[in-house]
Parts: C-alpha cells; sequence; structure tokens
C-alpha cells in the first residue's frame, strides 16, 4: 500500500510540474552561454559567425550552432535559459538590473579545467574561481539561500586538462594516472565547496570521447583514421572517479542527492548508431577546416561549413552539434540507469523538500 501511495505522490509531482525554480551551472566549453564574451582578456571565444546560427540565429559565446544541454535542461523545466554570470554582474554594475536572475547562473568559461593552471594563457576562469564568483554572490546576499536548496547544480570539465596533458610542447611531470587523481582531487573539493555554500541536488556529467574530437588532428602522433586510444582511455579513468564521487555524496553529505551522467557512453553510441540518430557523419567537424575539420576553429580564416549542421555529430573541432546536445539531453532528463544513475534529471526535480 506505502508503494502504491509512493507511486502516486510521485505522479502527482510529476504531472504539476518540477520543484526547481534555478539551475547553477559550472564548467567548460559544453556550457559556457557567453561567460568569455564577457571576459576582456579571454582569447577563447565563440562570438562570431556561424556559432549560433542554427538556434539563436546569432553568435552568444555558446560553443556550437544552437542550444547546449544545460540550455535544453532548462527548457525541459520550463524555467528560461541561464545568463553567463558575467553579463548579469555587467547589468547590475550599469544598472540596467538590480538582482540577480532568479532562475540560476552560468558560470561556465570554455577552455577552463578541472586544474586551476589549465588553460590559464588564454584568460579562462578555472572552476575554482567559479567557485568563488558563486561564493561571493552567497556571501553578499545576492542569492537567495532557499532557491539555493531547491536548484540544480550542474558541473562538467576536464575534458581540456585530458586534451592538454597531450599537447606535445609541455612535457608532462605526472604519470596518466597521477594525473587524473589530482584532477578528481579538485572535484572533490568543488563538490565539498558547492554543497557548504547550500547545494542539494547536483547533477557530475562524464566526459564525453575526448579522444574522437576533430581537433586531435592537431596532435601529433594521433591517429584520425580511429579514435585516440590512449586520449580515451585517461578520459575513461577519469569518469571513473567522477562516478565514484557522486556515490559518495549521500553518505559525505546529508541530506544531498548526486547523479552520473554517462554521457561517454551515450556519445559512443551515436557513433556507433549514427542513422537511427539522424547522423550522416560523425567523424568530420560541420565547421572547419583541413583534416577531419580539425585543423581550423570554426568561423576562423580559412573555414568551411556544412549545409546540414545538425547531422553532424560534432559542430566545429571540439564541440557536438545542438542536435548531439538534444539527444544528450533527453537521455539525462529522462533515461534509464545506462544513461544516466541512481535518478535520471526530472526524478532529481521531483525530489520533494524534506
Amino acid at each position: 500500500m506505502l508503494f502504491f501511495i509512493f507511486l502516486f505522490h510521485a505522479f502527482l509531482v510529476s504531472t504539476f510540474g518540477h520543484n526547481v525554480p534555478a539551475v547553477f551551472i559550472f564548467g567548460d566549453s559544453i556550457f559556457d552561454a557567453g561567460n568569455n564574451h564577457y571576459s576582456p582578456n579571454c582569447t577563447a571565444q565563440a562570438d562570431f559567425p556561424p556559432y549560433g546560427s542554427t538556434f539563436f540565429h546569432r553568435p552568444t559565446g555558446r560553443f556550437t550552432n544552437g542550444r547546449t544541454v544545460a540550455d535544453f535542461i532548462s527548457q525541459f523545466l520550463e524555467i528560461e535559459l541561464q545568463k553567463p554570470f558575467l553579463e548579469s554582474q555587467n547589468e547590475i554594475v550599469n544598472g540596467s538590473r538590480k538582482d540577480y536572475p532568479s532562475n540560476g547562473i552560468n558560470f561556465a568559461s570554455a577552455g577552463s579545467g578541472v586544474l586551476p593552471a589549465t588553460n590559464q594563457d588564454l584568460g579562462v576562469t578555472s572552476i575554482q574561481d567559479q567557485l568563488k564568483q558563486f561564493q561571493t554572490l552567497i556571501e553578499q546576499q545576492q542569492i537567495d539561500q532557499k532557491l539555493v536548496q531547491k536548484s540544480l547544480f550542474f558541473l562538467e570539465s576536464g575534458s581540456n586538462d585530458v586534451f592538454n596533458y597531450f599537447i606535445p610542447f609541455d612535457t608532462p611531470i605526472l604519470s596518466p594516472d597521477a594525473y587524473v587523481e589530482v584532477m578528481l582531487t579538485e572535484v572533490k573539493h568543488f563538490v565539498d565547496q558547492i554543497y557548504k555554500l547550500g547545494a542539494r541536488r547536483i547533477a557530475i556529467f562524464s566526459l564525453g570521447p575526448v579522444g574522437c574530437v576533430p581537433a586531435r588532428a592537431l596532435l601529433p602522433g594521433a591517429p584520425v583514421d580511429r579514435c585516440f586510444g590512449k586520449m580515451n582511455k585517461m578520459v575513461k579513468n577519469y569518469n571513473l572517479g567522477l562516478e565514484n564521487s557522486v556515490k559518495d555524496i549521500p553518505n559525505k553529505y546529508p541530506g544531498a542527492v548526486g547523479v552520473y551522467g554517462l554521457v561517454y557512453n551515450m556519445v559512443q553510441l551515436l557513433r556507433a548508431t549514427p542513422t537511427r540518430y539522424g547522423f550522416s557523419n560523425v567523424s568530420w567537424a560541420c565547421c572547419g577546416d583541413g583534416t577531419l575539420g580539425g585543423l581550423v576553429q570554426c568561423g576562423k580564416i580559412g573555414y568551411k561549413m556544412c549545409t546540414n549542421p545538425n547531422e553532424f555529430l560534432f559542430w566545429d573541432y571540439f564541440h557536438p552539434s545542438e542536435h548531439t546536445y538534444k539527444l544528450i539531453s533527453k537521455s539525462l532528463w529522462a533515461g534509464g540507469q545506462t544513461r544516466i544513475r541512481p535518478i535520471n534529471l526530472k526524478a532529481l526535480a521531483n525530489i520533494e523538500e524534506e
């Protein structure tokens, strides 16, 4: 009987909306909605055509042709898309808005990593600094604490750290396994801090198969006829550590729920059965040039663009197309245990507060 009462209760919750007013987003270019555009000394940019051309019909600073996973999930939650933190901060400073948005904030910075030093020469905002930006808003009471406890928190970061490990100009001091352990230490610290700042619904997303991005063509010794196995091995090792960190959340952090999104597996499924998911090309960038379209950034001198971007798994040399993001988002939102666990984002959003 109790089971049926629980089911009926779950039905009521899922039928009559979600308990999430806001999403707070941390990470890299997979999530960046334009923070780098508002960062004057940052050279990692996507604020020029043809970025954004399929959905927004203009560049927004997102590193794809349309919406990201964070955007799709916000639409599923029926809340507005989150603004970049730096855009909102500018508006408050110049007086065009009074308060920070109540639907959450996007702190993600393209090019950043979980290691503070990753791409600092490009002027990116590390996840440590993203956390400080959020912490300052909490300490200054610019964000309502009750809102924070009801919100979803997203973290996706690590691709740039792994890719940079294989750049030949910097000889790595650490072994691949030791490097991954240092990365995971930073993630654990991040989770610890956001919990202390009030986060209770935490979603951590695995890296995709970074060794399959078209930009691997830039790396001497990386194969172009198949994915870069050594890189993907590091990614899988890191992802395993991420999932273990998520499993620890209920034990270490009373009242918190953590979920782990298996993005790597989803992307490999799309690559294995492309036509089933509407893809005609899962190897090349739609927008770029050279081998795999991976030698030139989309929009830069010499780039070429495909006519059917949403039939491509990759939009540019590093980043998925909007179609890829949409498929991943649907799986994260409503998928089963092979996509996201222990529960999906819809269930996480529908949890009643105790």
